[in-house]
C-alpha cells in the first residue's frame, strides 16, 4: 500500500479532556478477576514487567491487517510510528516492557471484541468502548476521544449537505461492526439500509468508485482519507457525541482478564503525565473541526 508523506498522514486531533477512571491498589491473589486488581509493587500480580501474560516476559498486542494511518505507519505496527503504535509501546513501557518484550499480533478488528479466549494480551484498534462490546470483552479506560464524521466526494449529492436530514436519502455505507455504521442505523437513519463493508478500504474504494454516495469513518481517518487517499474528496461534517460522555476508544482485552485493572492504570497514567496528549500532537494533526451536523 502506498502512503504519502506525513504532512498528509495527520489527522485531526479530537479532544484531549476525558474522565479519568480511578485506579485502585492492588493486592496478591490469584489472576482470575480483573475487577481486583490495579497497579501495584513488586510481588503482586501487577508488578513492573512480571504481569500473567500470554508469554512470559513478553507482551502480545494485536490490531488488524492492514493498520491504517494515522493510527499507524507503513501497515507496520511494531515500527512505534503512528498514534496507536505510539500509545502501545507507552503502555508496554508503563507495565514495564521494553519494545523488544513486545511481539505483535494480527487480528481482525471484529474478531477482536467477539466472544471466545483471547490470544493477546490486548488490542489496540480502533475499537470505541460501548455497553454491548463489554458483554464479551474488557477494555481499558479510554486513550482517545473521537468523533465520527462524513465523507463524500466533492461534487456529490452528499458534499453540499448541511444537517442529518440531508443525508437521509443518500446511499451511505461504513465498515460492519463499527460504531461508524452504528451512526448510520441509530442517527441518519437513511432510507435505504447503509452498506456494510468488511474492511474500512472497501468503504473507501466504494466511495471513490461512486457506489456509495458517502461514507462514515472516525474523524481522523477521515481527515487522512481526504488528504491522502481521496483527495477529490471532503468531509461533509461530524456527528456530536451521543450522550454525556465522549466516545472513547479503548484497548481490548479477554472477558475477566487478569491484566485489565493494570492495563487501565497504565492507560490513566499516561493521561495524567501528559503522554497521550504529546502523542495526540505528533501524530494526529491540529486540523480546524469538521462541522458539525444536526
Amino acid at each position: 500500500m502506498h502512503f504519502a508523506p506525513r504532512v498528509l498522514r495527520h489527522a485531526a486531533a479530537a479532544a484531549t479532556t476525558a474522565l479519568l477512571a480511578t485506579a485502585v491498589g492492588c493486592a496478591p491473589q490469584p489472576a482470575e478477576k480483573a475487577s481486583d486488581q490495579a497497579s501495584g509493587s513488586t510481588g503482586t500480580v501487577c508488578a513492573t514487567g512480571k504481569l500473567r501474560t500470554q508469554s512470559s516476559g513478553k507482551l502480545t498486542i494485536a490490531t488488524d491487517q492492514p493498520a491504517y494511518e494515522p493510527w499507524f505507519e507503513d501497515d507496520k505496527p511494531a515500527s512505534g510510528k503512528g498514534f496507536e503504535s505510539a500509545v502501545a509501546y507507552a503502555v508496554a513501557k508503563q507495565l514495564g516492557y521494553g519494545k523488544s518484550a513486545v511481539t505483535w499480533q494480527r487480528v481482525p478488528f471484529n474478531k477482536a471484541f467477539a466472544p471466545g479466549v483471547k490470544t493477546f494480551d490486548f488490542d489496540i484498534n480502533q475499537v470505541s468502548i460501548s455497553t454491548e462490546r463489554k458483554k464479551a470483552v474488557d477494555f481499558s479506560s479510554g486513550y482517545y476521544d473521537v468523533r465520527q464524521a462524513v465523507i463524500a466526494l466533492k461534487g456529490g449529492k452528499a458534499a453540499k449537505a448541511t444537517s442529518i436530514a440531508d443525508l437521509k436519502g443518500l446511499k451511505l455505507g461504513a465498515q460492519v461492526g463499527t460504531t461508524s455504521l452504528n451512526y448510520l442505523s441509530d442517527v441518519v437513519k437513511p432510507k435505504q439500509e447503509a452498506a456494510a463493508y468488511s474492511k474500512n478500504d472497501q468503504a473507501i474504494s466504494a466511495l471513490r468508485n461512486g457506489q456509495v454516495d458517502a461514507i462514515v469513518t472516525d474523524l481522523p481517518t477521515a481527515f487522512y482519507v481526504t488528504s491522502a487517499q481521496v483527495t477529490n474528496a471532503k468531509i461533509v461534517g461530524q456527528f456530536e457525541n451521543q450522550g454525556d460522555t465522549p466516545e472513547q476508544f479503548g484497548l481490548v482485552l479477554d472477558k475477566g482478564s487478569a491484566l485489565t485493572s493494570c492495563v487501565t492504570s497504565a492507560v490513566n497514567a499516561l493521561r495524567e503525565d501528559g503522554t497521550l496528549a504529546r502523542l495526540e500532537k505528533q501524530w494526529l494533526s491540529d486540523a480546524v473541526d469538521a462541522p458539525v451536523l444536526k
